[in-house]
């Protein structure tokens, strides 16, 4: 770097070098310097909680009569410019660094300051007496991660799963009577309806979305005012509360000051339970998009039961050839969803005594999955499921052929009588209605009503018994 690029300035550690554009400081360089670890800074949303924390806390503090109030309303104004996004370009700290986020929350305060300094046109502000009034990294940065979680999960994921159950449920009123062959253990078992059976998947992501609903109750619980290590040292005794409310006022979204700081210092386990339920989407939809891949296999050599919607050559040496690209693409989302569970799960485990020290993993791993969630399922509403086509000749020939139905005679002609039934459809390749027919001796009119398919998908037990039956 040539010498004419940087200034120099200082902490308490000593002087140092930082690019002369930087709005940031001695800190914050450190951290550039020390985590050259993954080339990915700190997360957008996660940077825009860092600046509603610290524009709230500089109107709490004003309130408080902790701060002068022209000092403060520059300080918010730059935090909120952080949280606008304006300077992204300005927090390059890695996800890897210091566990607590001490390196992030510095740079914020950094940041902040040399706006706020800039406005004040008075007495520098201190990114440490000034911005991190009342508070330290210790209950900075985990509010901040509770925050990004719950405004990312409201504004963004819970959206998204709502606009795909209602595409789904759409999808399932229309096909609501077009019946087809159902499966368990991939092999033909009794019909059921395509609504039958996307009703299923829209019921998986209801119990998703009330699982997710459930656990903002406890992450909007905020630590902020446990300062260093849940003592409260240095905060006004009223500092938590305000901020709950300010957070609240600025955010849009509701949060209360926690009970325990101690806990929500030392322990993430908030974050590690929206995560397992993020885990537990994952699956919901990681079932849908290969149920998906399944029915619209072939399409000649497999099921072929439904046409996607063509969005891209399948192949760069097959023509012709069309792949289910979306369900796969979400599969992997799903995966990547799994494993940040993982890692999320042992970074939450990784609190030692008073203060947990994976929160930066905590945070990027979370705000990453409900990112790539929402994302996915609205490509999976829009591209797949509200474009897709079921073949009617295809579904109806093998429900025709389907020896399963069988099944419904079990009540009128006992189950052994039944299998050979099916047994012999299957061999000769006959439906079963005929074969039944020629078996039982009983009227054919009777047989059609017991074996009706549609029939079928709404359960209950055929009239008649096996007693006595020829």
């Amino acid at each position: 770097m040539a010498k004419q690029d940087v200034r120099t300035e200082h902490d308490s550690m000593g002087e140092l070098q930082v690019p002369a554009d930087a709005l940031w400081g001695a800190q914050t360089q450190r951290a550039v310097d020390n985590f050259p670890v993954s080339g990915r800074p700190m997360p957008r949303g996660f940077i825009r909680a860092l600046g509603l924390v610290k524009a709230a806390a500089a109107t709490v503090n004003a309130d408080l009569g902790l701060l002068p109030k022209g000092r403060a309303a520059a300080i918010r104004k730059a935090a909120m410019a952080v949280a606008d996004g304006t300077h992204d370009a300005q927090f390059p700290v890695d996800i890897f660094q210091t566990g607590s986020g001490t390196s992030s929350n510095m740079n914020a305060n950094e940041v902040i300051a040399t706006l706020a300094s800039r406005a004040a046109r008075s007495k520098p502000v201190h990114p440490n007496d000034d911005v991190n009034l009342g508070q330290s990294s210790n209950d900075v940065v985990p509010t901040a991660l509770r925050v990004s979680a719950q405004l990312a999960t409201v504004d963004t994921l819970l959206p998204a799963i709502k606009h795909l159950r209602r595409v789904i449920d759409r999808r399932a009123k229309s096909l609501d009577k077009v019946t087809k062959t159902g499966r368990t253990h991939l092999m033909d078992a009794m019909p059921l309806t395509f609504g039958q059976e996307f009703g299923a998947w829209s019921a998986q992501l209801a119990s998703a979305q009330a699982r997710i609903e459930d656990c903002l109750k406890r992450l909007r619980r905020l630590p902020i005012g446990g300062t260093a290590i849940g003592t409260g040292i240095n905060a006004d005794p009223r500092f938590d509360k305000a901020m709950a409310k300010a957070l609240s006022l600025l955010a849009g979204s509701k949060f209360e000051a926690a009970d325990n700081k101690f806990e929500g210092l030392a322990s993430q386990d908030d974050a590690v339970e929206l995560s397992g339920q993020l885990n537990v989407l994952a699956v919901a939809l990681m079932k849908i998009a290969n149920d998906l891949r399944w029915m619209n296999s072939g399409p000649l050599a497999g099921l072929g039961e439904v046409e996607l919607p063509e969005l891209q050559p399948g192949s760069s040496i097959m023509p012709g050839k069309v792949n289910p690209v979306l369900p796969e693409a979400v599969a992997m989302v799903c995966a990547q969803v799994m494993g940040h569970n993982a890692a999320i799960t042992v970074a939450g485990q990784s609190g030692n005594f008073q203060l947990n020290v994976m929160l930066p993993l905590i945070a990027s791993n979370l705000l990453d999955s409900i990112n790539l969630l929402a994302n996915s399922m609205r490509l999976l509403a829009d591209k797949v499921i509200a474009g897709l086509k079921v073949r009617q000749d295809v579904v109806a020939g093998a429900l025709q052929r389907n020896p399963i139905l069988v099944t419904a005679l079990n009540p009128v002609i006992g189950y052994e009588k039944a299998a050979a039934i099916a047994k012999q459809a299957y061999a000769q390749q006959r439906p079963v209605l005929e074969v039944a027919v020629e078996l039982t001796g009983m009227a054919e009119n009777e047989l059609a009503r017991l074996l009706d398919p549609v029939a079928l998908t709404r359960g209950g037990v055929p009239r008649g018994s096996a007693t006595g039956t020829k």
